[in-house]
């Protein structure tokens, strides 16, 4: 890897840094000057949640941006957008629990039984911090040809986190829909990249099977 190199992939993670701390930064402050509006609980769990989702898609738009452009670069920062989602679905977790159910076992437990969304956002949860927890290059030595199954659970826990925001709409469900599609068009293009994939290969395997068929006769 070259200095230039080394310094854009820097730069790229920097800016990584400053844009994912940024909407943290900006509800700490509304929360600490009163800028969050009338219900400021409501305020803090609606911008967690929405950024852990909205990290947690770029975060699965690296491999389509790499593939499509061929900017290999990008999948340096994949790791350190996939635990800043996990940051902000802490948040999340955290403000649900203690600002808004109090800690209380009984509330909690209402709450879930009452609101099938909780239990699919708690599921994502549980999924994400196993990613987050074994995302270290002492986990991947351990783990092995394991690690990467694992990891590949990320699409679960977005299918998860996506019924999290829709079963829950109310009247306005634009934003919903769009996480909604933005998370289609991801495992669509998963999908048909990895039958193109298929393909490729069984095209390169009769080419094989014809060449080496072709020696055969010439040598005979």
């Amino acid at each position: 890897m070259t200095v230039s190199t080394r310094a854009r992939i820097g730069l790229l993670k920097a800016a990584v840094w400053i844009g994912a701390l940024a909407p943290a930064a900006h509800l700490g402050r509304g929360a600490w000057t009163g800028g969050l509006g009338a219900d400021p609980v409501e305020s803090l769990l609606h911008g967690t949640g929405t950024w852990a989702l909205v990290l947690l898609l770029v975060t699965l738009a690296v491999t389509p941006i790499r593939r499509l452009t061929g900017w290999n670069a990008v999948i340096r920062v994949r790791r350190l957008l996939g635990l800043f989602s996990f940051f902000y679905a802490a948040l999340h977790v955290g403000v649900y629990l203690v600002l808004d159910q109090g800690l209380a076992p009984a509330f909690i437990l209402e709450d879930v039984a009452e609101r099938p969304w909780i239990t699919a956002g708690a599921g994502a949860f549980v999924v994400l911090t196993l990613l987050a927890g074994t995302s270290t290059r002492g986990w991947i030595r351990r783990l092995g040809r394991a690690w990467q199954r694992l990891h590949r659970t990320v699409y679960a826990a977005g299918a998860l986190v996506v019924l999290h925001v829709l079963w829950q709409v109310k009247a306005d469900a634009r934003e919903a829909l769009l996480f909604a599609a933005a998370f289609s068009a991801l495992m669509l293009f998963r999908l048909a990249w990895g039958r193109l994939g298929e393909a490729l290969t069984r095209l390169r395997s009769r080419e094989g099977c014809t060449k080496a068929s072709t020696s055969t006769a010439s040598a005979g």
